[in-house]
């Protein structure tokens, strides 16, 4: 089954480039590009691909509101938005994790990081790396005093488990091996923990999770 990707980037080269590293796999295909913030959005509603990559400064509209225009809190149906940033910029970081991304990627991370971002977006892995993925989360949290997001609904213990595992940036495969338990009474669990954090997808776990100190330091 073909990945079909829409590619937000306001420089032609990196759209060029982006476009051969992805194009080059038999799984993907890039169905379209744009220039700017406000055409990506226009795009992406129009052609409803698998994945938006989506480049974090653009004109008209940057990356943090493309990426709540498509995936945030009001939207019904949201489409799974990856972020291209660097890793200095973390406030983009965390306004991108906040507004419904399901992954970033930093942009000199290379064709097989970028191809995995897609691939795993599409399927709702939304930590693409987890050497990445901590990196930055830590550089986002460390400097915010504690949040007081606490659910409503208590997580059980095998639910903490799952969250930590999930901060680390396990797949839900790891998930099951480390915890000796079936891919999909993980899937249960993911799914669980997001309605009782309120949050969309295995990216926003993650930030609640090191928010929150939940997350096991490494």
């Amino acid at each position: 089954m073909t990945i079909r990707v829409l590619l937000a980037d306001d420089q032609a080269m990196v759209r060029g480039g982006l476009r051969m590293i992805l194009e080059d796999q038999p799984d993907i295909s890039v169905i379209a590009e744009a220039a700017d913030g406000v055409e990506a959005v226009a795009l992406a509603r129009q052609l409803r691909p698998d994945v938006c990559l989506v480049d974090i400064r653009m004109p008209r509209l940057d990356g943090i509101c493309v990426t709540r225009a498509l995936a945030g809190p009001g939207v019904g149906a949201p489409l799974r938005v990856v972020v291209v940033t660097t890793f200095d910029l973390d406030d983009y970081v965390y306004g991108a994790l906040r507004g419904g991304a399901v992954g970033f990627i930093l942009k000199d991370a290379g064709p097989a990081l970028l191809v995995e971002a897609v691939r795993a977006a599409s399927v709702g892995d939304a930590l693409v790396s987890p050497s990445v993925t901590m990196r930055l989360l830590r550089h986002v949290t460390a400097t915010r005093p504690q949040a007081v997001g606490r659910p409503t609904t208590p997580l059980t213990d095998r639910e903490i488990e799952v969250v930590r595992a999930t901060a680390r940036g396990c797949t839900n495969r790891e998930i099951a091996a480390e915890l000796f338990i079936s891919l999909s009474t993980v899937k249960s669990h993911v799914a669980t923990i997001q309605g009782k954090l309120g949050v969309r997808n295995r990216v926003g776990i993650a930030a609640w999770a090191w928010e929150n100190r939940v997350a096991e330091p490494t």
